[in-house]
């Protein structure tokens, strides 16, 4: 069980989430923390944050974890599972025979390897021992780059491209011939258009000016959600979702109302839409709005903050909108019913809602400095905050599989 850590996703052609990368706070370099071998994590205060499991941080998922070769050499945690677990590890010295023998029992264990920043050096007695091979496409030439790829197809090794923060290079090393892509690409907007919504979309963009109005419509939304029977559909199951309601079935919008209160079903209809806008995007995307929505929301009800409308929820969860709908995010807020701080801070005005949006993205990228800046200047505990992330990620896993049938191309 973890208490200090983060994933990046690791994404195949089809952008779909292949596996995460674990990054750890209090391990050396994001490194799999030598004390957690085998032992429980030692309680440094008196506040301890909720810990995640690996199923939790992965979402059930396949797992990246980096480990130092001095932890390679004294053996793997005996709780790691091999069918779940890849071992990454880094390149040594040319002819390191401790590393090789080390890699030797790690595969006889019947885990997979991960060599990160192979060497044209590597020593064929290693490259033979690894599954799947990292490049750094921030630290090497694409034509470096591109001389290897022969070497490890020859190799039968997959391609894991690190680093592909654009969609142009997502392109670039897919054609090249690589596997999998790391990095925050599938975040961005393809290409800006300026087109207008398309017909469907415009009912979600009733939906969103309902949920931030202060005297809230409900035979309104009743009528706009009647109107399509798989919006009806899904705002049910996300309604009924254990992560969210876990005593009463509940069979209407009214129902929900009643039962939930007005600021909890503003929520759910937000979500229920962004979950339509985003209906041809890789469902990380829509994940990741969603981890965010929760983690922005739990940071403002400690700050006591926008409740009604739910500002903080608004803010996480339209903050990437503008790879959603591949247009600038200052004219969709022109177009989008929603407050004028939510629309300040997504927009890059400086106020506590971009904060958290900083604080949002810091964890997402294991940026462990920029966390602690952000929780200073937030006058909130570094640990405390960390609770609130892991939340997040078990909220926005629970309601991530309400969704994903309606993303069939998604395994979960």
């Amino acid at each position: 069980m973890f208490a200090f850590v983060a994933r990046q996703p690791i994404l195949d052609r089809e952008k779909d989430v292949f596996a995460y990368e674990l990054l750890f706070r209090d391990g050396i370099k994001n490194c799999f923390p030598e004390y957690n071998i085998d032992a429980d994590e030692p309680s440094t205060a008196n506040y301890s944050p909720q810990k995640l499991a690996l199923d939790d941080i992965s979402c059930q998922k396949t797992s990246f974890i980096n480990f130092t070769n001095e932890t390679l050499y004294k053996g793997l945690p005996k709780s790691l599972d091999p069918k779940t677990v890849v071992v990454e590890v880094s390149d040594g010295d040319v002819g390191d025979m401790n590393l090789v023998k080390a890699c030797e029992n790690i595969r006889e264990m019947g885990f997979q390897i991960a060599l990160a920043e192979p060497k044209l050096t590597t020593s064929s007695d290693l490259l033979n021992l690894v599954n799947i091979v990292k490049i750094d496409t921030l630290r090497h030439a694409i034509p470096s780059i591109a001389k290897q790829v022969p070497r490890f197809n020859n190799a039968n090794v997959k391609m894991v491209a690190d680093n592909v923060n654009t969609q142009q290079s997502f392109q670039q090393f897919s054609e090249m011939g690589f596997d999998y892509f790391q990095g925050y690409f599938f975040s961005k907007p393809e290409s800006f258009t300026q087109s207008p919504l398309p017909v469907n979309k415009l009912s979600m963009i009733e939906l969103i000016s309902e949920t931030n109005n202060d005297n809230f419509a409900i035979d309104r939304v009743n009528d706009i959600i009647e109107r399509d029977v798989g919006l009806s559909y899904m705002l049910l199951r996300f309604i009924n979702n254990p992560m969210i309601n876990k005593r009463f079935k509940i069979t209407s919008l009214k129902h929900a109302l009643n039962y939930m209160g007005e600021v909890e079903v503003k929520k759910f209809i937000a979500l229920l839409a962004i979950a339509n806008l985003a209906d041809d995007k890789p469902m990380e995307l829509l994940h990741m709005s969603l981890v965010r929505a929760k983690f922005c929301d739990l940071l403002a009800k400690e700050r006591k903050v926008g409740d009604n409308p739910p500002t903080g929820f608004m803010t996480g969860l339209f903050s990437l909108l503008d790879a959603l709908l591949d247009q600038e995010m200052q004219q969709l807020v022109t177009k989008m019913p929603i407050v004028d701080e939510v629309k300040f801070a997504l927009c890059g005005g400086q106020n506590d809602l971009l904060l958290y949006i900083m604080l949002a993205r810091a964890f997402e990228s294991g940026t462990w400095l920029k966390v602690k800046r952000i929780c200073d200047a937030l006058k909130l505990e570094q640990k405390f905050v960390h609770g609130l992330f892991n939340e997040a990620i078990l909220w926005g896993n629970g309601v991530r599989h309400s969704i994903s049938p309606h993303y069939p191309r998604t395994v979960a």
